[in-house]
C-alpha cells in the first residue's frame, strides 16, 4: 500500500526525518533536559552528535556541498520535534544551523563555503550569528559595531549582545557598519565570518536567564579585530538584504519551537486530565473548565501548525514569505505560552513543580516572543505587508 503524505510530511524524506528525530529525542534528549536546565549547562557533546551522528546540520545546504539538501519544512520538522523535549538545546541548534549555516551558505562564495561548511556541518565547529547589540535588537539600523577597511583587512570594533552560542561557539556571522553615507543607510551594513580564536575577540559573562537555560548566551566583544577581506560575506553593503531574507526561515523555525512546546504541553495536560487524575470521583476532563483548556489548546495549536507548514513549504532562496513568516511566529509564540500556562493550571501543584516539564516549557516559551524580532515588531511588519496588498 502506498503511503500518503500530507501538509506536515510532504515527502517520504520529511516523514523519515520526523520519525528519526522523535525517536532519537525520546531516547537521548528527553533524559538530559531537566538536568541541563537546572544546572544551566550546555550539553555540548549531545549537540555535536546532532551533526556527527544524525547529520542534522546543513539541512538546507545542497548535497554536493555536504548538506542534507532539503528545505525549510525539514528544518521546521527537526526543531518542532526536538523542542518537545529540550527547547534550549534547539535554540542553540537554530542559531547554528539557521542563523549561521543557512545564511552563510546562501551568501558565501565557493572558497568560503569550502573552508567553513565542512567544519560546521560535521559539528566540529559550533557557530552562531552576531547581530543584536546592547542598544539595538529589533531596531537593526541602530547597530553601532563598525568595520573599517585597512589594506587587506577590515578592523572590527563593537559589542554584540544576547548572542546564542557565544560562550561555546567557534565561528560567527557578524554584522557591522561599513559606510556612513546618509543617502544609502540600507547599504551601510556588511557581514563577516569571524572566528572566536582571533586576537581581539572576547566573550562577555554568561547571561543568567529565565528560560532556555541549557542554551548559552553572552556578549561578543570585538576590539581592533583584523578580519581578512576574504571573510567579507557577499559584497560590501549587502548584509541587510541577506539578513532580511534569512529572517523568514528564522521566524518559521522559532514558530516551530513554539509548536513543539505547545504539543508537549498539550500531550501532558491531556494525558493527565483524561486518564490519570480524578477529583470528586470524576476525571478532570469531565469538568467544563478543563474541557475549555483542552479544547482551546488543541484548536490553537492545530491551526497555528497548519499556518506554519503552509508558509514553510513556500519559503525558498528566491521566494519572499515575510507576511506568512511573521504571522506564523506571532500566532504560535502566543499559543505556546497560553497552552503551557493552561497545562500548569490543569496539573495544579504538580504543574508548578519541576517534576513535570510544563513549567520549564512556559519559561522557555517566553523567549520566543522576543527573539527573531519581538511580537510587537511582527504586528508592525504584518500591517506593513497588508498595506502593500490592500493600499
Amino acid at each position: 500500500m502506498t503511503q500518503r503524505f500530507d501538509l506536515y510530511n510532504p515527502t517520504e524524506a520529511h516523514a523519515t526525518i520526523r520519525e528519526m528525530v522523535r525517536s532519537w529525542g525520546e531516547e537521548h534528549v528527553e533524559p538530559q533536559a531537566r538536568e541541563h536546565d537546572e544546572t544551566e549547562k550546555f550539553n555540548e557533546g549531545l549537540f555535536r552528535r546532532l551533526g556527527s551522528e544524525l547529520g542534522l546540520f546543513g539541512v538546507t545546504v545542497a548535497e554536493e556541498h555536504g548538506g542534507v539538501g532539503l528545505d525549510a519544512v525539514a528544518s521546521v520538522i527537526i526543531i518542532e520535534e526536538l523542542s518537545r523535549f529540550d527547547p534550549g538545546l534547539m535554540l542553540s541548534y537554530l542559531a547554528h544551523d539557521i542563523l549561521f549555516v543557512n545564511n552563510f551558505y546562501h551568501t558565501a562564495n565557493p572558497e568560503q563555503r569550502e573552508h567553513y561548511l565542512p567544519r560546521v556541518i560535521s559539528g566540529e565547529w559550533i557557530a552562531g550569528m552576531a547581530m543584536s547589540e546592547p542598544g539595538a535588537g529589533t531596531d537593526v539600523l541602530g547597530m553601532t559595531t563598525r568595520a573599517v577597511r585597512q589594506g587587506d583587512s577590515y578592523v572590527l570594533n563593537g559589542t554584540k549582545a544576547w548572542i546564542t552560542n557565544a560562550p561555546c561557539g567557534d565561528v560567527f556571522l557578524v554584522y557591522a557598519r561599513t559606510s556612513d553615507d546618509p543617502d544609502n543607510c540600507r547599504q551601510a551594513w556588511s557581514s563577516f565570518v569571524v572566528e572566536r580564536g582571533w586576537p581581539g575577540v572576547s566573550v562577555g559573562r554568561k547571561e543568567e536567564k529565565m528560560g532556555m537555560k541549557s542554551s548559552p548566551t553572552s556578549q561578543l566583544i570585538f576590539e581592533d579585530v583584523e578580519v581578512p577581506v576574504e571573510n567579507l560575506v557577499g559584497t560590501e553593503g549587502s548584509a541587510l538584504i541577506h539578513m532580511m531574507r534569512n529572517l523568514e526561515i528564522e521566524r518559521v523555525t522559532l514558530a516551530a519551537q513554539s509548536a513543539g512546546i505547545a504539543l508537549r504541553c498539550l500531550d501532558d495536560m491531556a494525558r493527565y486530565a483524561i486518564t490519570e487524575r480524578k477529583a470528586f470521583g470524576k476525571h478532570l476532563s469531565e469538568f467544563g473548565q478543563i474541557q475549555r483548556f483542552l479544547a482551546e489548546s488543541y484548536a490553537e495549536t492545530a491551526s497555528g501548525r497548519a499556518l506554519l507548514y503552509d508558509v514553510s513549504r513556500r519559503i525558498s532562496s528566491d521566494s519572499r514569505q515575510s507576511l506568512g513568516a511573521a504571522a506564523a511566529k506571532l500566532a504560535l509564540t502566543g499559543t505556546a505560552e497560553r497552552v503551557a500556562r493552561r497545562a500548569i493550571q490543569t496539573l495544579g501543584g504538580y504543574g508548578y513543580t519541576r517534576e513535570f516539564p510544563v513549567e520549564r516549557m512556559l519559561r522557555d516559551a517566553i523567549l520566543l516572543s522576543i527573539g527573531g524580532g519581538t511580537n510587537e515588531a511582527m504586528h508592525k511588519n504584518i500591517v506593513s505587508d497588508l498595506r502593500r496588498i490592500y493600499g
